[in-house]
């Protein structure tokens, strides 16, 4: 497969629409859809670099299909669509789950955290954090 087909895989994969990886990118719905629907139109290296970095894909992987074989150790299934899904949120819900992850790191799960105290759970978020108000349930 070409790069045209596996762009389309990848957004179908990632449940990703043109629209949410022109704002992502930058790159015009309108250009993107060329990619996408003529066959014979490949973009540039620096938009083919700005797409594979949106999706968490190599530009190897999209104009292959193939990854490489070291990426594919290091980064599995879950590993790019958790980091497709961490890049498409908020500054503030990044540092909210980072924040989480630290905490899951420190304790050891979200199970021992809902039975120690909440307000040291709570004090480890950024201001407007967690929604505390969620904190009883």
């Amino acid at each position: 497969m070409g790069f045209r087909e596996n762009l389309k895989t990848e957004l179908v994969y990632q449940n990703i629409m043109v629209k949410e990886l022109a704002q992502i990118t930058g790159i015009s719905r309108h250009t993107l859809d060329n990619y996408l629907n003529v066959r014979e139109n490949m973009p540039t290296v620096d938009v083919a670099v700005k797409i594979a970095k949106a999706l968490g894909v190599t530009v190897e992987y999209l104009v292959t299909g193939e990854e490489m074989a070291q990426e594919k150790s290091m980064l599995g299934t879950e590993m790019r669509a958790l980091m497709q899904n961490f890049r498409l949120l908020c500054e503030d819900d990044r540092k909210m789950l980072i924040g989480i992850a630290q905490l899951v790191k420190k304790h050891g799960s979200l199970r021992s955290l809902h039975t120690k105290d909440t307000s040291v759970v709570y004090s480890s978020f950024p201001p407007g954090g967690l929604y505390a108000a969620d904190s009883g349930k």
